[in-house]
């Protein structure tokens, strides 16, 4: 698959897909962008397939990690599978990305001192300020020439998986398909956990969990289930044994090939049934 990548950080409208560019479907082009927000412009990566035309649209919720090569990379390989696929920093509050620096690989051993400096960024994206930005996103989705008219699906990864619940909460009207691989805090028992926006919630569904994940204890595997089933969500949730949270992150020591590679088919098979 050929990718042809703008990366300037320049605050730039969606771009307009160049029709001389590429032709085959299966090449991409990827492109910096910014999307407004009521907090200032948050940076973002976009990629798309080069032909020209618009296609369903996807928005990818990113790790704690991060904007950063990998994600671009996961976008473009769902870019070059046939979809739009927008990758907002979620830290943009906290300037460009990447919010910390980071390793080319992150082992298990540079992981304390990440999440000590990821911490309180983490803390300080509220679900109030994410689903305030998931609007901005939505709406910027719908104006980019590149993406085709329509609800779009979301793909969440770690805490991205929550924020792909809750926005399919929020915004029943523009999400037609949701997917999260190992999520955490998907339902603790709280009075603001994401699951209790199931009865809202009119998209297809699809959940990967992590193997032995303690961020995504049985007891909220049970009980998000349990949301899901009451409020007549379709949906599956499996739990991909011996994956490890992280299993789809190629960049860290948590990545399972295995996992990964069934998590792409469970996430394209998903996109088929949607678009």
């Amino acid at each position: 698959m050929a990718v042809i990548r703008s990366l300037s950080p320049g605050r730039v409208p969606c771009p307009t897909p160049r029709r001389e560019a590429v032709q085959d479907m299966t090449a991409v082009q990827g492109s910096a962008v910014g999307i407004p927000t009521d907090d200032g412009t948050a940076d973002a990566y976009l990629a798309h397939p080069g032909d020209g035309g618009p296609h369903p649209a996807v928005l990818l919720y990113m790790d704690a990690f991060g904007l950063r090569p990998q994600l671009r990379s996961m976008a473009d390989r769902l870019a070059g599978a046939g979809y739009t696929v927008l990758v907002p920093n979620l830290f943009h509050r906290h300037g460009p990305a990447p919010a910390t620096e980071l390793p080319d690989f992150i082992d298990p051993g540079a992981r304390p001192e990440i999440f000590e400096r990821l911490r309180p960024v983490m803390a300080s994206l509220t679900a109030e300020l994410a689903m305030r930005d998931a609007g901005a996103y939505l709406r910027w989705l719908a104006d980019c020439p590149a993406a085709a008219d329509g609800p779009v699906a979301l793909t969440g990864y770690c805490m991205g998986a929550r924020l792909a619940l809750l926005t399919a909460g929020a915004c029943p009207e523009r999400v037609a398909a949701a997917a999260g691989f190992h999520g955490g805090q998907l339902a603790p028992d709280a009075p603001d956990s994401p699951h209790l926006v199931a009865p809202r919630i009119t998209a297809e569904l699809y959940f990967g969990h992590a193997d032995d994940d303690p961020s995504l204890p049985p007891e909220q595997i049970e009980r998000l289930e349990n949301a899901l089933t009451e409020a007549g969500v379709r949906h599956r949730c499996e739990v991909y044994a011996g994956a490890r949270h992280g299993f789809t992150q190629a960049d860290t020591a948590a990545y399972d090939r295995d996992g990964d590679e069934r998590h792409w088919t469970a996430l394209l098979d998903l996109l088929k049934r949607t678009f």
